[in-house]
């Protein structure tokens, strides 16, 4: 690793790079194409991995989902009437998909591009934490692999970049190192976790709900079971939900095919771990986003009123960081280790901040207070949506006994009289009922984070920290230290503003 950095070393090493992003439609996909257009217009070309059936369609995925968001609205002034043109020259798409082979490419294209690439950098996720397990297997692992058979064709390598999350470590308490996941590691002692078996039991499960469903209740029976197998292995397992255990799968891969590779001739692994990603903090747009983010559940029902209680301890810390900070980090650990051999296993960073600066549900729940109540939400009717409190449970006991005494029994008691009624309050019921059970499932998957206790360490962040010079303003263009965010004022200011203006359209 460079002794120290600057700005102008890390803009410097994107001059002439030719970068491959996948997940580029994605909330950090974009941000950090935006910072590499933004900070180094001489970037040779950025190749865009995105579906579509042909170029033109992808070309429109990229105009519509990156390109033409608020984000690049600096961009756009800065270049003007030329910046259609500025965009063309630096953006090529490419219709693919990771979760095939040869990402999807025809092999002319895949030779070319191949031979072109400096840079790969795998954002690509299927983050929905209830995901069908075919699918998040196909995206979160299967995508590693098909990305590192093309890392091996690529002749100018000089890094690859994959981007994991802080929550592979599963359901843990304590100081959380940012070491690397090895191959079979499980969560639950005794229990070894194979990826090609997992892979065989999703495809043995397929054949079985053919063999057993008619072609017309296929579907909706399939997704169901595949929702649920994914849920019923990552908890076998020790990991609270389908994408966290999928992501720590991919991880494995990642290292076991940097372990038979060996390291001659391979080009540097790094992997970053961000915690939960928030608004953009200050560059280019405060406040922007894309996607609800598991904090961001609570912040829209307190806002719409149609939330009155939830699952948290609001005296633990919630682990998040502000998208434009983990784009920063990113940018100066590709610079960081471009340089250097490839290790095995590869450095692992912890993009968080509960070690460095922590902060707590409370300080989020105040600062949604102090938001709403003097700029009430106003209803499709016009009418002001009065700001009620809202009330918190801080153990999964507490809270269905109240969910029981408050909603199910009433449910039950509607049920009865609709029955004697002969259906009178059918639709009623089935309406609060579907509301019931959309809460209760809400809870059971977000429940892991809303009372997670570990501490993610960030020591090799911090290190990487420490090389980057602060001695001009330029230089934090780049900054990632948390310890100089106000969490109150980011939320009140900053964060809550954002999910109302991009998220609650």
């Amino acid at each position: 690793m460079y002794e120290s950095m600057d700005a102008a070393r890390i803009v410097a090493y994107f001059k002439g790079k030719r970068i491959l992003i996948t997940g580029a439609t994605g909330f950090l996909g974009k941000i950090l194409v935006e910072k590499i257009l933004r900070v180094q217009p001489d970037v040779n070309k950025i190749y865009l991995l995105v579906r579509g059936t042909n170029e033109s369609s992808a070309k429109q995925r990229v105009q519509q989902e990156v390109i033409g968001t608020d984000l690049f609205g600096k961009l756009r002034e800065k270049h003007g009437d030329v910046f259609q043109q500025f965009i063309q020259d630096k953006i090529v798409a490419l219709p693919g998909d990771i979760i095939c082979d040869n990402l999807g490419l025809e092999t002319p294209k895949l030779e070319t591009l191949a031979k072109d690439i400096d840079i790969i950098v795998n954002i690509a996720a299927t983050t929905n934490f209830y995901e069908r397990y075919d699918v998040s297997l196909d995206v979160n692992v299967m995508g590693v692999k098909h990305l590192c058979q093309f890392a091996q064709q690529c002749s100018n390598l000089k890094m690859f970049m994959h981007v994991s999350t802080a929550y592979v470590c599963g359901d843990r308490d304590g100081l959380i190192l940012e070491n690397p996941i090895q191959p079979g590691e499980s969560r639950r002692e005794g229990r070894y976790l194979d990826v090609d078996a997992e892979l065989r039991l999703v495809s043995e499960a397929k054949k079985e709900l053919m063999a057993d469903a008619s072609r017309h209740e296929l579907k909706t029976t399939e997704t169901k079971a595949m929702k649920e197998l994914g849920l019923q292995r990552a908890r076998h397992f020790g990991w609270s939900n389908t994408y966290v255990f999928t992501k720590a799968m991919g991880e494995m891969l990642l290292l076991e095919e940097l372990q038979l590779r060996g390291t001659t001739d391979m080009a540097p692994v790094v992997i970053m771990r961000p915690s939960i990603i928030t608004s953009v903090l200050a560059d280019p747009l405060p406040g922007w986003m894309q996607g609800t983010r598991t904090i961001d559940t609570l912040i829209i029902g307190y806002a719409k009123q149609n939330l009155s209680c939830f699952l948290a301890d609001l005296g633990l810390v919630m682990d998040v960081i502000p998208g434009d900070m983990v784009a920063n980090a990113m940018m100066a650990a590709m610079v960081a280790h471009s340089e250097e051999a490839a290790a095995v296993p590869p450095p692992v960073y912890h993009v968080t901040s509960s070690l460095r600066n922590p902060v707590t549900y409370s300080v989020l729940y105040e600062s949604g207070r102090r938001h709403f109540y003097p700029n009430p939400r106003v209803g499709k009717d016009g009418k002001v949506i009065p700001t009620r409190e809202m009330r918190f449970f801080p153990t999964v006991a507490q809270f269905h006994l109240y969910m029981m005494l408050t909603f199910k029994l009433p449910l039950e008691i509607l049920h009865l009289v609709n029955l004697l009624l002969c259906g009178l309050f059918s639709r009623l019921y089935n309406d609060l009922n579907r509301k019931y059970k959309f809460v209760m499932h809400l809870v059971d998957v977000y429940a892991p984070f809303a009372l997670f206790k570990g501490c993610f360490d960030d020591m090799n962040l911090e290190r990487l920290r420490l090389t980057i010079t602060m001695k001009t303003p330029e230089d934090h263009m780049f900054n990632f230290d948390t310890k100089i965010i106000d969490w109150d004022d980011y939320f009140t200011r900053i964060h809550i503003p954002g999910v109302l203006k991009y998220l609650c359209k």
